[in-house]
Order: C-alpha cells, then structure tokens, then sequence
C-alpha cells in the first residue's frame, strides 16, 4: 500500500471505470425503454445518467468511505474534512448517447487538496478506457498517450465547446479569433471525451468558456498526465459553478489561452 492513499484509488478507479462503462452500454442498448426528462434547453438527463451515476457513487462510499463525491446529478455530498473528492459525469454527452450516436462517455476524475490528481474515462460505443494519473502518465486501452507535438494552431483539429450557459455574443468573437488564425475545428458533442483526445494527441487543443467540473475533471487530469498544460480548471468556485478551460500542448497553450482572455501560466 501506499502512504498517501492515491495509488490505492487510482487502482480503484481504473477498475470501476470498466465497471461503469458496461452498465452504460447496456442502457445503451434498450434507449426506446429509457425514462427521459428535460432540465433545460440542450439539457437532458435520463433513466441512465442517473442509474450509472447511483453505481459508481455507491462503489466508492463502499471503498473510500472518508472521501467526498460531486455527481451531476445527485450533486456534491459531504465534504466536510475530506481531501479527496470524485467528481463524476456519468454519461457527457447525454443527447448523442440518446440520438445513438457514439460520442459519449463515463468521466471519473479525483482531486485532493484541490488539485486534480487523477483522470478515468470511458467512450464505450468505441471500445475506449483511458486512464491518467498526474506525474504518472496516462493510457489509452493500456497503451501510453502523449499530447500532440503540433506548434502551430493550423496543424491539426482543434475542438471547441459550446453551450446554452453561453450566449452568441460570447462564442461568435472566439470563432472569428480563430478562424482568422488557421484554425480547423472539431465538435464532438461531448467535452470530456474531446479533452481525452487531447490527451491522445487526436486534437491539438481544446477550448470552451465555461465547463463544469464533472464535464472537465477527468479530461483535464488525462491531459495535464499526458504532458498537456491546462488553465487551474478548479480555481475559486469552479467546482461549483464551472469556469473556462483550454487544454493543449505546452506549445500551443498561451495562444489559446490568450483566445479566451486567461493570463497567467497554466496549472500543473
């Protein structure tokens, strides 16, 4: 075992990943049975969300009883002395899941103190698992990933993401900003797994202004355990209330920052 407890958990989390991840899958399969509800425009949660988010909450409070969890929809428990919490999507990309599209999976990341520290993720209409632990790497299927080594915003496919939380006033400068630039964009429908393909070096950056913690947690950690840099994704509130992240190579990161108007070097 070891001293500080993370390896412990991120034994843990790369098992119940896998775990998560089938389960989805099967609701997957029987969609025309699934009890569906509207939280807002471009907002849905169904009968899935919330079955795959019961299982893994309740797979870590069996085995990490001290530890906190912040779920999307059953929201933050107790964390009152706990230096670690799981901050957990159970399907992003809700409406391609529903639409049987493959653009959607489980997302599992781990803070302690604060700091992201660990990152689970699975896409599994796609066979995908990957898996990071900061300052130890991360993997795709088990085969090390590396961000991409483009220097330049014109040398591959950048993914942006949108939402309603988001108006068009705010999004359309960052298009124009980009496109004057070169830059050829991808959008997959789910930010968590877009920022797991950063961290493949499949894209060479990511770029929203505003993303909650459980849409970015485990990304973020896969992409920063992949050599990436990224913006302090968990400064102030953001956990709470979500706030801007750029993901990219280290190469690429101040061009992207400076889109979005973040100063500052990026976290690590």
């Amino acid at each position: 075992m070891t001293t500080d407890g993370l390896g412990e958990r991120f034994a843990f989390g790369a098992s119940l990943i896998e775990e998560a991840a089938e389960v989805a899958l099967g609701f997957s399969r029987r969609l025309d049975t699934l009890t569906v509800e509207h939280k807002g425009i471009q907002d849905v949660v169904s009968e899935a969300d919330v079955e795959v988010e019961r299982l893994i909450r309740g797979r870590l409070a069996e085995r990490f009883p001290q530890d906190a969890f912040f779920g999307e929809e059953s929201g933050l428990g107790d964390v009152e002395g706990a230096r670690d919490i799981w901050i957990v999507d159970p399907i992003d990309g809700t409406q391609p899941f529903l639409s049987e599209l493959t653009s959607w999976c489980v997302s599992i990341g781990h803070a302690r103190d604060g700091v992201l520290q660990m990152g689970f993720l699975a896409a599994p209409a796609r066979g995908e698992v990957f898996v990071g632990r900061v300052g130890h790497g991360a993997t795709l299927n088990g085969r090390p990933i590396r961000v991409s080594r483009s220097t330049r915003l014109d040398d591959g496919l950048l993914s942006i993401g949108m939402s309603p939380r988001i108006g068009a006033d705010q999004i359309l400068p960052m298009f124009d900003a980009l496109l004057r630039r070169g830059v050829v964009y991808y959008r997959e429908g789910s930010g968590a797994l877009s920022l797991a393909y950063v961290a493949a070096g499949r894209l060479i950056g990511y770029l929203e202004p505003h993303l909650t913690s459980w849409d970015g947690a485990a990304g973020v950690a896969l992409v920063v355990a992949a050599g990436g840099q990224v913006n302090d994704f968990l400064a102030g509130d953001a956990l709470w209330v979500g706030g801007p992240c750029v993901a990219a190579p280290p190469a690429l990161y101040p061009s992207l920052a400076e889109v979005l108007g973040i100063r500052g070097p990026a976290a690590r």
